[in-house]
């Protein structure tokens, strides 16, 4: 018999918010995390603009001399995960840290790093003087490694990579490790920081980041006719998933049960999605029939909807084959309006507001709605522009990757 799951914790460190309480507080408000690039000068490129994450110094948490050991992505790790456990009041003293894990994912891992170190080094024209931490630093299963390092965690402990997918297979999996008994306790979730010129510049030659420079508050535009891309996003999102009955017996607060995940392909292209959204239809389902559920009793649905010509309407078209009727009656929205795309770290960040909205009953906006899509069946509520309130008894959290991958996940209100 499969164990039931719970979330007991979250941390988060995102564009609109550098906490979990802060980014509660940006879903509700609506905010917009685009700003100009301020990690380099990006004057020479097509798209000047991000959402960074703001106002952080990795020193005002970690060692100064240990900090400069680790990669900005392995930085909001440590934080964001530091966060979850305290948020999750779990006595670390008390536990069983052989049966406790974690479960990492980054898109990319320290691009930073590597990008620095070339230019630093491999193209000086002397001898070649790397870094001993270069590697250690730049490799993407690194923060897993650092979070079990900082706290003795010896069960589980790895790092999955999927693209724009991967913290939502991180997530998937510490899931399942859980239900089926392998482990009581996993700290998971994902983290990136790739706002580089090596990131902007190979995303600017695909075409897939918005140009709206003059106007870049409202540059993340999912579902509205006049998107041109999305916008890059840094950051990270920690859960403390946990045994129900542990949590249970230490009379944990829960935010959510999980309940539910799948995870497809689309076996059709590198980057663009289905045209019918066939793998995208094939996931919720399967995630859907995991968690035992029927469409009806899915209230919200946190897309991944990344402000792309084609992306947005494919999945608005699954949605509608899954759904029926009732995706006509449920909320769905994109918090990447307000976050940008964080890429490896979107599934984390975007399960967190997911959960929140179970937990508050809100629902996040999809912000900088102007003009209709024709393309687009009106009868969504796409959550334009204000958050919405109402009981969420289940929602649905959606992460798609480039090469194909998909996630979804399924969380529920928690019920004794």
């Amino acid at each position: 018999m499969m164990r039931r799951v719970v979330v007991t914790g979250m941390g988060a460190l995102t564009p609109i918010g550098n906490n979990l309480a802060a980014y509660l507080e940006g879903l509700k408000q609506g905010e917009s995390g685009a700003a100009p690039i301020t990690q380099f000068d990006a004057s020479a490129f097509k798209t000047r603009f991000a959402c960074e994450v703001k106002n952080f110094n990795a020193e005002d948490f970690i060692d100064r001399r240990e900090a400069r050991r680790l990669d900005r992505f392995t930085q909001f790790a440590l934080v964001t995960a530091a966060e979850a456990l305290r948020d999750s009041g779990l006595d670390l003293d008390k536990i069983d840290k052989r049966r406790t894990g974690v479960i990492w994912a980054s898109g990319i891992g320290g691009l930073a790093t590597l990008e620095k170190e070339i230019e630093d080094h491999a193209l000086s024209g002397g001898p070649p003087r790397h870094s001993p931490f270069l590697i250690p630093k730049m490799i993407a299963d690194i923060a897993a490694g650092q979070i079990s390092i900082q706290y003795g965690f010896m069960g589980i402990n790895y790092a999955t990579l999927s693209a724009c997918a991967s913290s939502a297979h991180a997530i998937m999996n510490a899931f399942d490790y859980i239900r089926m008994g392998r482990a009581d306790i996993i700290v998971t979730g994902g983290s990136e920081a790739t706002i580089t010129k090596t990131a902007v510049g190979g995303f600017n030659s695909m075409k897939a980041l918005s140009e709206r420079n003059d106007d870049y508050k409202t540059a993340s535009r999912p579902f509205d006719k006049d998107r041109d891309g999305f916008v890059l996003g840094e950051g990270a999102g920690a859960l403390v998933l946990e045994e129900y009955e542990h949590a249970r017996r230490r009379g944990a607060r829960i935010y959510a049960e999980i309940v539910g995940a799948g995870a497809t392909a689309d076996a059709y292209h590198i980057t663009a999605p289905h045209p019918e959204g066939t793998g995208v239809i094939l996931v919720m389902s399967l995630a859907l029939q995991d968690a035992g559920l029927q469409p009806t009793d899915i209230d919200y649905i946190n897309v991944h909807g990344t402000s792309t010509p084609l992306g947005d309407v494919a999945e608005l078209k699954a949605i509608g084959a899954v759904f029926g009727e009732h995706a006509y009656s449920l909320n769905i929205s994109s918090t990447k309006s307000m976050t940008g795309h964080l890429l490896g770290a979107a599934g984390a960040v975007e399960a967190i507001a997911s959960i929140l909205a179970i937990y508050y009953d809100f629902i996040p906006p999809t912000i900088n709605h102007f003009t209709d899509d024709p393309e687009i069946d009106p009868r969504f509520n796409l959550t334009f522009n204000h958050a919405q309130y109402r009981p969420v008894r289940a929602a649905m959290s959606n992460t798609f990757g480039f090469g194909g991958h998909n996630a979804s996940l399924v969380f529920k209100k928690y019920v004794s």
